[in-house]
């Protein structure tokens, strides 16, 4: 017994440390990190976006076998006039979104750079947006933009802003529009603040003491040492915000479903009301891969720009 115990407490150790001595190399530490994240892609990620290039190559039915017919799907799309309108609306809405939040987000980051009183606290409350979910954010601006009892329409009637009783925002097709695109930038802008901000307190300060002891100015300062810096981080930030702009689905829905007559609906929404709604799942997977290609081409042109940039 007393020569059992001492070889079982050897064995113990000698496992232990061949345990450690395999964590310890690279070859095997990296991939057991990488396997759960791995993992989840493939399963939240890789098997929906197969699934879905399945059905969009295909005449799929709720309730019925589904036949390969290749690009039909997409081919057929272009007959619908809600589709020709949802293909409209998804670039005015990118486009518009994008260029003010970066704008805006640009100026942001430049005034929370700035010393400001209880700035901290003021960084904490810009994301505040970001933070709070947005199905539960869309909602108060539901509320903000209601026809009975709009706030945005009382505000603007005791400035002297608008006339009694104000514009129905989420019943008229450009009002409407306005609106999804004024909570789509309100959501966002915490994301272009936060991330411009960060590079910007990366930029050394002795490229501005120098050029101020040059003679520059602000602006002089701002589009020769700040803007050019920026520039790989405003495209990485440009390119992600395109992309969720493109696929929002939470605001559109929660303000106005698509309405009125299709002038809101972007992909997601009406990939969501042709696919579900109608039972068509063939139809609805082909209206969300319908930009695919293009913003596999947007991402590759904006990577490439990034890697020049930084070379």
């Amino acid at each position: 017994m007393a020569t059992v115990l001492p070889t079982y407490v050897e064995a113990r150790l000698s496992w232990r440390a061949r345990v450690r001595e395999m964590l310890d190399r690279e070859h095997i530490l990296g991939p057991l990190f990488i396997t759960p994240a791995l993992l989840l892609i493939l399963l939240l990620v890789a098997y929906p976006f197969c699934m879905a290039l399945y059905f969009s190559l295909s005449n799929a039915f709720i309730g019925r076998p589904s036949q390969f017919i290749g690009i039909g799907n997409f081919v057929r799309l272009w007959e619908s006039d809600a589709f020709r309108q949802t293909f409209q609306n998804a670039f005015v809405f990118t486009g518009a979104a994008v260029a003010v939040k970066l704008v805006l987000g640009t100026a942001l980051a430049l005034l929370l750079h700035q010393r400001l009183w209880c700035k901290r606290l003021i960084r904490g409350a810009i994301l505040l947006p970001w933070v709070i979910p947005t199905a539960l954010s869309t909602l108060g601006w539901w509320w903000m933009f209601n026809s009975l009892y709009s706030v945005v329409n009382w505000t603007g009637i005791a400035l002297g802003l608008m006339t009694p009783p104000g514009p129905n925002w989420l019943g008229q097709s450009y009002y409407a529009m306005a609106a999804v695109i004024t909570v789509n930038i309100w959501r966002g802008l915490p994301f272009f603040a936060i991330s411009i901000l960060a590079a910007l307190v990366a930029i050394p300060k002795e490229l501005y003491e120098a050029a101020e002891a040059d003679g520059a100015g602000a602006n002089a300062r701002f589009w020769h040492i700040t803007l050019p810096l920026l520039k790989p981080v405003l495209a990485v930030v440009v390119l992600f915000s395109t992309i969720f702009t493109f696929s929002d689905f939470n605001i559109v829905y929660v303000l106005t479903r698509g309405g009125p007559i299709n002038s809101t609906h972007l992909f997601a929404t009406l990939s969501r009301v042709v696919g579900i709604d109608t039972g068509r799942i063939g139809e609805g997977a082909a209206i969300s891969l319908y930009l695919f290609p293009l913003l596999v081409f947007v991402v590759w042109a904006q990577l490439r720009f990034v890697r020049k940039q930084a070379y």
